[in-house]
């Protein structure tokens, strides 16, 4: 933005140098769509009907120290103005800790103002409930954790197993969920936690991609693990009280089984049931879930009771009390065939192994993300959530750990194998205790899940990544009615659907998938070590954690291929969903500290060396907003981004957007990073890769020179300076523009960058626009191959795809002619590029343009020049003499030889009826850029640039710098 884009229709704010700019007509929607883009302003900011920013003069000591009017006692007022030397707001207020004003600092609007709540708006809102660590995450867990498996089908799996094989299943999958409890642990302790528990924790180290798909993954398990709960209590129920079945279902032997329909019956009413707790809110669940427990450690002591005073009187039955030889006997494993209630039968369809028995055991250790769940409701995340869990998961552990031993030396392999229910045949001091006990402990885990499903999907929809679950948010500190209503029909369906044998083993790949993420996030940021990684929780190492994910990633494998593709499909199409639909948002996590982190790497692996020319990419400072006044809200010409974007072989490399507002830096601060936001806000609407930069400068030359000073790091430094050619000026009078045209040329020349001109910007074609015929190039002097990858860059677009490249050489002798074109073709064949060469004789140009109509405008144009240059040489002299001094233009003095003047005028003239001769119906020509002459007048070399692209209407002017971009060599 030069001076004369600040124009302003405030008397206080003249525009400078009287300059007027005529408006752009776009060619593509960009005009009309951005204006509906209002980006975030600041009250000291302003924008003109020609979309530049004007500055007003607000007070600079509004944010100064405190507000002493606004009813504040007078002794508060001399407290508060010891604070006022500093400019800022007391550390006790920005704390919360203490209020020194009487004001309510105001809530946060954003989401990312939210996430940083402990010093942007003081403590957390409190909840009306707040749980510790035993109500809060033990029981949960361990509800959670004990199951109908342990009930059920643990003394199988010893049978089946082997004592010492099934010491090394539960090792093997309690070691997976305890290293997933330390990295739980160590970042859950890394700072203030909000509701969602793993997807909060997940989300903000892998970012909200990841998190939401994990997330949404872990919602539907956890959801229809509370349908697989309640239908196994059902069945317990039905199997010990058959009376209450309504419907009996008699097989061929005459055995009666419970109906589907009594379990659908049932299992909805139970849902139900279980869903009015829920709603009840936490205190409810906190009465309630004790009352499940109880009986389910009661159970538990029986049944250990019962081992112990199990006798060897009964042989027969296959319990043998705690004995020695049948805990021998009983040592190695026994894999075999069995039907499908898993009793032994050499045609049964169903082999069993380890790696089938992993399938079966895992859900068993499952629920260590129970406490987690109800991060929101805890009283102190950083404490409670790594005791709990750890805590539940090593008594658990132990529980099963012992019981492989009772279990193996209590009964004999057959019993084992034979009697599902072993665990009700030896309770004491009868088996009802341990039916009452499974159903108690399938309704406890039911509880848990519908308790932590639904807070999970509410901390999903608040982050507002989605619009779509917008239905499920909730107020800070409310209750998930709506999304416990959701988790409960689901549930529901799932009940109805009865048949849940496909469904089960991807419920336990979405746990898995969490406790993978969980893994992950903890490995990545331990391994970045950011200065933001500082977890109070110290026993944890990346180590552990990619040992973590190892595990899960292989029990999923384990249990079964087919549902662990099918899971990570359906998580993959989640996280594309998101990806497209969502919203960003930035939390701060691991991957942009990876992506930090490999750019440091990267760069200083660069060097400080020029970069190869196989290596060579183009890097465009695209120079917004000069020589031209842009429709309202639109911070750059439409087209400059679709000539960056043509720039790029498929979409590979950065641009750098700069404008240049002038001004006084601390006056404009806030007016630059407005404008900053406007121009992000466009380069993403027009799909281009790169970013935006705002510069306060006192004119465009002085910020320029700053900006190709400065601007990028190491190699990464803008590399091509972009701009559009300035065809306004003297139509406009805009008498300034020469001398600013030519510094810029002159500091890049000096700053070793190269040059691209666009004249006809506004023609340019965007990338639904076909164009036909040529690119032709008027190859005159060596710019490095900067012109031939150009052109190849072009070809690459759908717009110029159809297009054929011709280079022109210009000889100055007739003799030099054929040998040119004969180098030229060779160089180019080596550059594994295709065009036609032609070589043109600057000599022959009297001869092709006699007679022309061309020439007749072409003389007009030269002979208006000649007139121009003339009067304003005259115009210097007169000056000079009259003052006394050298010649002078710009500022500073000039040397002029007319007959140069002449030839450099001249030679522009037949360049220019060259390429009307033989480019008129190009679809873009590239000439190079002929330097600024050393002291000449900047009014002069604008004359002959002038005279170089008259009616030429789609023109890239290019100078290379001082190196290669492109190679022969392999």
């Amino acid at each position: 933005m030069e001076n004369g884009e600040n124009e302003s229709a405030d008397e206080e704010l003249p525009s400078l140098s009287g300059r007027k700019y005529r408006p752009v007509v776009a060619h593509d929607r960009a005009v009309l769509q951005m204006s509906s883009l209002n980006p975030e302003s600041s009250s000291s900011q302003s924008v003109n009907g020609d979309g530049s920013l004007r500055n007003f003069k607000g007070s600079s000591q509004s944010n100064m120290g405190f507000d002493a009017k606004q009813g504040t006692s007078a002794s508060n007022a001399r407290r508060e103005s010891k604070l006022e030397f500093f400019g800022l707001d007391s550390l006790v207020n920005i704390l919360g800790l203490k209020s020194m004003t009487g004001e309510q600092i105001p809530a946060p609007s954003s989401t990312t103002e939210r996430e940083d709540v402990s010093i942007t708006v003081g403590q957390l809102k409190p909840s009306g409930v707040k749980l510790g660590t035993m109500m809060g995450v033990f029981l949960p867990c361990a509800q959670s954790i004990l199951g109908i498996i342990y009930y059920i089908r643990f003394s199988w799996i010893v049978g089946m197993a082997g004592i010492g094989e099934s010491l090394l299943l539960v090792t093997f999958c309690k070691l997976c969920t305890f290293l997933t409890a330390l990295s739980l642990s160590a970042i859950s302790t890394n700072g203030a936690m909000k509701g969602g528990g793993p997807y909060y924790l997940i989300g903000r180290a892998l970012g909200p991609e990841v998190g939401v798909s994990i997330g949404l993954c872990f919602f539907l398990g956890n959801a229809v693990a509370g349908a697989l709960y309640v239908l196994g209590a059902v069945e317990t129920f039905l199997d010990a009280v058959p009376g209450a079945g309504i419907f009996r279902v008699t097989n061929a032997v005459g055995v009666s089984s419970p109906s589907i329909h009594d379990l659908q019956i049932y299992g909805v009413v139970v849902i139900i049931i279980l869903s009015f707790i829920v709603f009840g809110g936490v205190k409810i669940i906190n009465r309630v879930a004790p009352a499940f427990l109880i009986p389910v450690l009661f159970s538990l002591s029986c049944i250990f009771i019962g081992i112990f005073a199990a006798r060897k009187d009964h042989p027969a039955s296959g319990i043998t009390g705690l004995s020695l030889t049948t805990f021998r006997d009983n040592w190695s494993s026994d894999y075999q065939r069995t039907d499908s209630a898993g009793i032994p039968d050499p045609e049964g369809k169903f082999y069993w192994n380890f790696n089938a028995l992993v399938g079966l055991f895992f859900p068993a250790v499952t629920g260590i993300m129970a406490g987690s769940n109800r991060s929101a409701y805890l009283k102190d995340t950083q404490r409670s959530i790594p005791l709990g869990t750890l805590a539940a998961n090593l008594t658990t552990a132990s529980l099963y750990l012992v019981s492989v031993l009772f279990f193996g030396a209590v009964a004999t392999r057959k019993k084992l194998l034979t009697d599902r229910l072993l665990t009700a045949t030896v309770a004491w001091p009868f088996p009802a205790i341990t039916y009452v006990g499974i159903i108690l402990s399938t309704l406890g885990a039911a509880l848990q899940s519908l308790t932590g499903a639904p807070r999970l999907l509410a901390a999903i929809a608040n982050d507002d990544i989605l619009p779509v679950l917008n239905y499920f948010k909730v107020v800070e500190g409310g209750e998930p009615h709506v999304a416990t209503f959701f988790t409960a029909f689901l549930c529901c369906a799932c009940v109805v659907i009865g048949n849940l044998d496909l469904i089960t083993p991807t419920v336990t790949m979405f746990f898995l998938l969490c406790y993978t993420g969980v893994n992950l996030s903890c490995f990545l940021l331990d391994l970045l070590d950011a200065p933001s990684w500082r977890p109070r929780w110290k026993f944890h190492h990346w180590s552990f954690s990619l040992l973590g994910a190892s595990l899960c990633i292989v029990i999923m494998f384990l249990i079964s291929w087919s549902f662990t593709v099918v899971s990570l499909a359906l998580a993959s199409l989640i996280y594309y969903y998101v990806c497209l639909k969502g919203k960003a948002g930035d939390w701060g996590d691991g991957f942009k500290s990876a992506y930090f982190q490999l750019a440091l790497r990267s760069l200083r692996s660069l060097g400080a060396d020029q970069v190869h020319p196989k290596n060579w990419y183009p890097i465009p400072l695209i120079f917004c907003r000069p020589w031209g006044k842009l429709p309202d809200n639109v911070p750059c010409h439409p087209k400059l981004a679709d000539f960056a974007n043509c720039m790029k072989k498929k979409g590979r490399g950065m641009s750098i957007f700069v404008a240049i507002l002038d001004g006084d830096f601390h006056e404009c601060a806030e007016d630059a990073k407005a404008a900053c936001r406007q121009l992000s806000a466009y380069i993403e609407y027009k799909r281009c890769e790169g970013v935006a930069e705002i510069v306060v400068a006192p004119s465009m030359s002085d910020g320029f020179r700053g900006i190709v000073q400065t601007m990028g790091l190491g190699n990464l430094k803008p590399n091509i300076v972009v701009m559009r050619y300035p065809e306004i000026w003297r139509r406009e009078n805009l008498t300034q523009i020469p001398a600013n045209f030519v510094s810029i040329i002159n500091d890049c020349i000096v700053a070793n960058k190269a040059v691209v001109i666009v004249k006809g910007l506004d023609e340019w074609p965007n990338e639904y626009q076909r164009q036909d015929g040529t690119i032709d190039l008027y190859w005159i002097v060596r710019d490095g191959g900067l012109m031939l990858l150009l052109s190849q860059l072009l070809l690459t677009k759908e717009s110029f795809e159809s297009c054929k490249i011709q280079v022109f050489c210009i000889a100055e002798e007739d003799a030099d002619a054929e040998e040119l074109k004969a180098d030229v073709k060779k160089f180019i064949y080596d550059l594994r590029m295709q065009a036609e060469v032609i070589v043109i004789t600057m000599k022959s140009w009297e001869v092709h343009v006699e007679g022309g109509p061309q020439q007749d405008d072409s003389m007009e144009a030269f002979t208006g020049a000649q007139k121009r240059i003339a009067i304003s040489l005259a115009e210097m002299k007169e000056k000079a003499q009259r003052e006394g001094t050298p010649l002078m233009a710009d500022g500073k003095a000039v040397s002029v030889n007319e007959q140069q003047v002449e030839k450099f005028l001249y030679s522009t003239l037949k360049l220019n009826s060259t390429i009307l001769r033989y480019s008129r119906m190009a679809a873009v020509v590239l000439v190079s850029l002929p330097p600024p002459p050393l002291n000449h007048p900047a009014y002069f070399y604008m004359e002959y640039m002038d005279m170089l692209v008259q009616n030429v209407s789609r023109l890239l002017i290019v100078r290379g710098y001082r190196r290669d971009v492109v190679t022969i060599f392999t």
